[in-house]
């Protein structure tokens, strides 16, 4: 099984890196890589995370304040959205 990033959930990762590199290019460096890593491990246990608020999604927390929105489908995930914890969602 592969994971397939969505184009917004792309986009959304390098908000979130240009975000925090205004402060620190160290940490936003580190939370992107923490959120690309645990990506990686989704196709390992898929259906460990909780279900998500909007239907047919689940919801990874990565770090305390990030979470990554998929979908599973039959031959890969999808990465449909990467969120702080303060933004609203749905």
């Amino acid at each position: 099984m592969r994971v397939e990033w969505r184009p917004r959930a792309e986009r959304r990762l390098d908000k979130i890196h240009e975000f925090i590199s205004k402060d620190s290019i160290d940490a936003a460096d580190f939370v992107q890589e923490a959120i690309l890593a645990a990506a990686a491990t989704l196709p390992d246990h898929p259906l460990v995370y909780r279900q998500g608020r909007v239907p047919n999604t689940r919801e990874m927390v990565v770090l305390p304040n990030y979470m990554i929105v998929y979908r599973v489908k039959r031959d890969r995930i999808q990465i449909v959205n990467v969120l702080h914890a303060r933004q609203r969602y749905p």
